[in-house]
């Protein structure tokens, strides 16, 4: 902390510095039907008692009452869930001797994990617990899913009291096979669900239609699990976990007080160093080496940048890749080409998010701090531990070789090596994407970094829980990039210290209830006494769905229709990505890797540059289901052009402001897009090359939106002629998109947005926010339901940025389908300002319409 200060003397990076104070431990009596053997065998571990969470927690649960435990990160909260599974079954092995029957029927478990890296990291603690000496407790368990071995699987099946899993083999092996789990299902009880609050959205409501069907088969075969779920960061955890279940709030319990200690923590707000390209004393003279002083921090800007960006967008490093004959290569002639600077018009310019994370996270290394450093994609992964290894052999020091990548996408043996590696100290520091947000048990970390906003509150405390778990004190670094929504928490750090955000889903939604029905018939069949595990109040959808020949209704209820040809469980995609397009290397007939269909289209259109493990290819070809493509060694990427359109199909809410100016509506649309060209540019500068057409068909999807219109008069009314309305409106959409996330429970990148100066329905200027999911799942009518504060925080994100034209911070997109263009910062903030006060406010919109 002390270097972090001193290196950011006399600039604008260190914006705010927060402690957090220590919390004193409270500790319960063991409960009075934990047997001897376990309390033992936690004593060997040293745990002299319990935290007064966990006794509490699992008392509830060992009564058979259906419990959350919300505590803090590193609270123990598995050892709750654990306590009572591992009692009965201390307990049914004593009696043995007596009961035959109890060594058929023992007691079983299923803890389920959102991610293989918590699965086998419980599974790892509770065979600790287990193993305890004197004597091992009388328990077998064992995990089950694609990272496990045929044999461990087979033997979990068999012979395992307690399973773990993760909701894909759930839902694809065991509930589509479940006379093959009868020892199981039929023995059941208690169920885990960990990391409820992960469970968001599209995937929240998957997750709790699998939980519900697995309570089905095993009420079926005469079994009644407890349901125990844990969170460390949730809002309302009673109210949530209800909803997941699919029953009444008072029919849970919650238990929220954390008894266990912590230690203090410091927590730091960052910003990346400005790079001044107005540099100088303004006289205009050149300086020493005769350039002008903007071009000389230009130049150092692009020198800072070219190794991440070319590596980040080519997968070549510079100098691997001679960019000589690349215009008679592409059949490029001089007159399409341009070679526009990208300093051109810059007043200033930060440095790039990566390099500060990476800057900040060998700070901590040289002061001898193991660092666990958060980013938002696999390619960020690789890039901040190379710029982190580079931070410090420019410092010679020997940790270079102490710091590496953690991601999805490697093998499972190179994941648990890594978890092992900076367990024990043989890795001091790991960049890694949100895998390791969960409950990983990686003790003795000092600091951790987060690159960039991860989309909620309820992220960022489980990312800076890593730092100082099990009581030690530890520090925790935000660094803010260059998007509005970390622009304006930054500066308004409020926000951030806001009760986190209540978990989102909507199990309701048609898209996500249809194929779980299909599941579930398949299971078994459907009848009446189901209906109110999945929300329904009667068979319409099971009627709508046996139109579609996917059910056929016979007297004992509604079954599958087994003569199809694909598996009723194939239907449901649990994580909300859709299908796989396959990238098939062309010459060798390799797969080297899969893009879900919703991205394929920008990512994979004849043509693209995809990027690889650091590999760069080009797109030869794109099928329905397979991309060709071929090693490509030239510096150049490519950035595609989506069309989108919107149609409003069912126009569910409408507010309308007193003075008939602005009306806000809430319904479903019908989004259409298009990627109808892309240009190839040349790295790393980003130099535009060529543009080229492309005839690819149009993508469609069922959704829900929020859109405001505005009267016709409006637009004349705050200065804005026909050349400058297009940009205001476009501008207003982004920065509206990319402020909601600070309001409901996502990701910018489950966002969508159209505006338009005269929409085919409405006649007049409007501009739509939809969910970027089939069906909706929730995130724009929570911007309706929030309008007045969600357009108050973005008038003040646009604002308050010192930008002149509009930059990342405040207007620009990321994901923007048109390249940003047009763009009008000032008309964005006129139109901000007079939606302000015609906008619904809490006491203006009733949530229920």
């Amino acid at each position: 902390m002390k270097r972090l200060e001193a290196e950011s003397a006399g600039d604008d990076r260190l914006v705010q510095r927060y402690e957090i104070p220590p919390r004193p431990p409270r500790f319960s009596p063991w409960p009075e039907w934990v047997p001897g053997a376990v309390r033992e065998a936690y004593l060997q571990l040293g745990v002299e008692q319990p935290w007064s969470h966990q006794a509490q927690a699992a008392d509830l649960a060992y009564a058979g009452q259906p419990t959350v435990v919300a505590t803090g990160t590193g609270s123990g909260k598995s050892m709750a869930a654990w306590l009572p599974i591992l009692s009965e079954l201390t307990v049914a092995q004593s009696e043995q001797s007596t009961r035959i029957s109890a060594v058929r029927h023992r007691p079983t478990a299923l803890y389920m994990s959102p991610t293989k890296a918590l699965a086998a990291d419980q599974l790892q603690s509770l065979l600790g617990v287990i193993a305890a000496p004197p004597q091992p407790l009388p328990v077998l368990a064992g995990i089950c899913d694609g990272d496990a071995s045929r044999e461990m699987k087979q033997w979990a099946r068999a012979q395992a009291d307690i399973v773990i899993t993760n909701p894909d083999y759930l839902h694809h092996v065991l509930l589509a096979g479940h006379p093959y789990w009868v020892r199981l299902l039929r023995s059941l009880r208690y169920v885990i669900v960990d990391e409820i609050h992960s469970y968001k959205g599209v995937m929240g409501a998957n997750m709790a239609l699998v939980t519900r069907r697995l309570l089905r088969l095993a009420r079926h075969y005469g079994a009644d699990p407890t349901v125990i779920a844990l969170s460390a960061t949730i809002k309302d955890a009673q109210q949530v976990f209800a909803r997941f279940l699919g029953v009444a709030p008072e029919r849970v319990q919650a238990v929220t007080e954390d008894g266990s200690p912590a230690g203090s923590r410091h927590f730091v707000l960052w910003q990346p160093k400005i790079i001044d390209f107005g540099a100088g004393d303004g006289s205009g003279e050149f300086g020493a080496e005769g350039a002008p002083p903007f071009l000389a921090a230009a130049e150092q800007l692009l020198r800072e940048r070219e190794d991440e960006a070319t590596w980040a967008l080519t997968g070549v490093m510079p100098g691997s890749a001679p960019d000589d004959d690349l215009d008679e290569i592409l059949g490029i002639t001089s007159a399409e080409e341009d070679a526009a600077s990208p300093a051109r018009g810059m007043e200033f310019q930060r440095r790039s998010l990566n390099l500060e994370a990476a800057w900040v996270s060998a700070t901590a290394l040289l002061e001898g701090a193991k660092t666990l450093t958060f980013v938002r994609s696999r390619v960020g992964a690789e890039q901040v531990a190379k710029l982190t290894r580079r931070e410090l052999r420019i410092n010679h020091s020997a940790l270079a070789d102490a710091v590496a990548a953690y991601r999805g996408g490697f093998l499972p043996e190179e994941r648990r090596e890594l978890e092992r590696q900076i367990r024990v100290g043989e890795l001091h520091a790991l960049a890694t994407t949100n895998a390791l947000e969960l409950g990983v048990d990686i003790s003795g970390l000092d600091v951790t970094v987060t690159a960039g906003w991860p989309g909620t509150r309820a992220s960022l405390w489980q990312q800076t829980g890593r730092a100082g778990r099990a009581g030690s004190g530890g520090v925790s670094v935000f660094v803010a990039s260059e998007n509005p929504l970390d622009s304006y928490l930054i500066h308004h750090p409020d926000a951030i210290f806001q009760e986190v955000e209540q978990s989102t889903f909507n199990a309701q939604n048609p898209y996500v209830l249809g194929p779980h029905l299909c599941a579930a018939a398949a299971e078994l069949p459907l009848t009446e006494a189901d209906l109110p595990l999945f929300g329904l109040t009667d068979d319409k959808i099971l009627r709508q769905l046996a139109e579609r020949t996917l059910l056929a209704k016979r007297p004992a209820g509604w079954y599958w229709n087994a003569t199809l040809s694909l598996r009723a469980h194939e239907l449901a995609d649990l994580r909300g990505l859709g299908g796989n397009i396959q990238v098939v290397e062309e010459e060798s007939g390799t797969v080297i890797g899969s893009v879900d269909e919703a991205s394929a289209h920008r990512l994979l259109h004849p043509g693209a540059i995809y990027t690889h493990q650091a590999k760069a290819f080009e797109v030869r070809a794109l099928t329905d289901s397979v991309a060709l493509v071929r090693p490509f060694k030239q510096a150049l990427t490519t950035r595609p052009t989506e069309r989108t359109s919107v149609e409003i199909t069912d126009e569910v809410s409408t507010w309308r402001s007193e003075d008939d100016l602005v009306t806000w509506h809430w319904g479903a649309t019908y989004v259409l897009t298009q990627v109808t060209d892309y240009d190839v540019l040349r790295t790393p500068r980003l130099q535009f090359v060529v543009n080229r057409k492309l005839d690819l068909p149009a993508r469609t999807l069922d959704t829900a939106s929020t859109w405001f219109t505005l009267d016709p008069s409006v637009p004349e009314a705050l200065g804005l002629d026909a050349a400058s309305l297009p940009g205001a409106l476009h501008a207003a959409e982004h920065a509206m998109i990319g402020m909601l996330p600070l309001l409901a429970i996502c990701d910018r990148a489950d966002l969508g947005g159209l505006s338009t100066v005269s929409h085919t329905q409405t006649a007049v200027p409007t501009v739509f926010v939809h969910d970027a999911v089939a069906g909706g799942a929730g995130f724009s009518r929570s911007g309706l339901q929030q309008a007045r504060s969600w357009v108050e925080k973005t008038l003040r994100t646009v604002e308050e940025c010192p930008c002149e034209m509009g930059c990342p911070a405040c207007i620009q997109s990321p994901k923007c389908g048109n390249n940003n263009d047009p763009l009008n910062k000032e008309g964005a903030i006129k139109v901000l300002r007079f939606l302000l006060p015609r906008t619904p406010g809490p006491d203006r919109f009733d949530p229920s319409q």
